[in-house]
């Protein structure tokens, strides 16, 4: 499920946006869902969970004297790198200040004498529609930064994650392709759930993708490559498979 996020301190204009955005996702049935609506960025950042893909619906002007919407749009690219950032204003011209902040801005909603929720109504489906883009469900995607680079890998092709030589690095093993991004095998496995078995200490295998397991001899195969198995990770692959593949 994809969560969003709203910030506007002005509450007419937030409870607008934020009631357009649940019928919307109540019409079409999108795997999404309004998790937050803050007058505040301080609220809207004790509620978001960092290395979740989010969208963000957030307010240029507000009033605070720390953060207005580009600011907490940076904060926001720090915590979710690969989230959508959706800016709401009062004034049409703010582009060049996302490309200042280096925000990658999908949407401006301009607020003016018609009311506002329509507008993010469509912009919600358009963010959905380019997500389909990318693949099938935006819920069944991972996402990932490679420099300046964001890369959307369908999870049915993710065979395993396994822990790379350079520190705080993640490689991404599809049966085509491996894919170095910054992360941590203890984050991926606490967002991924239990479709992933963490089978060793450098290893976070799909479960679905595992074809053979050698318990004697501590390795498994996932995709025709090899992964190791760790006490540990018996264990749980006992568990998660059940018997003695």
């Amino acid at each position: 499920m994809i969560e969003i996020y709203l910030c506007d301190d002005e509450d007419a204009v937030r409870h607008q946006i934020q009631k357009a955005l649940e019928w919307k996702i109540f019409v079409e049935n999108y795997d999404m869902k309004v998790v937050q609506s803050a007058a505040s960025a301080r609220e809207l950042l004790d509620a978001v969970e960092n290395g979740r893909r989010g969208i963000y619906f957030l307010d240029v002007e507000l009033k605070d004297e720390k953060w207005d919407g580009f600011r907490l749009g940076c904060e926001l690219r720090r915590r979710d790198p690969h989230g959508t950032l959706v800016y709401i204003t009062s004034y049409g011209d703010l582009a060049w200040r996302t490309f200042q902040y280096h925000l990658e801005a999908f949407d401006y909603i301009v607020k003016g004498p018609e009311p506002i929720g329509p507008a993010a109504a469509q912009c919600l489906e358009e963010i959905h529609a380019r997500l389909l883009e990318e693949h099938q469900d935006p819920a069944e995607m991972f996402t990932l930064r490679i420099g300046e680079m964001v890369r959307h890998v369908p999870m049915r092709d993710i065979l395993f994650f396994e822990t790379a030589s350079a520190p705080h690095h993640v490689f991404l093993h599809t049966s085509g392709s491996r894919m170095d991004f910054l992360g941590s095998l203890k984050e991926l496995e606490t967002q991924l759930g239990d479709s992933f078995i963490r089978t060793h200490r450098a290893y976070l295998v799909a479960a679905d993708k595992i074809e053979a397991v050698d318990l004697k001899h501590n390795k498994l195969w996932a995709g025709g490559r090899e992964c190791l198995i760790s006490r540990a990770g018996k264990a749980k692959l006992r568990k998660k498979l059940g018997g003695d593949r």
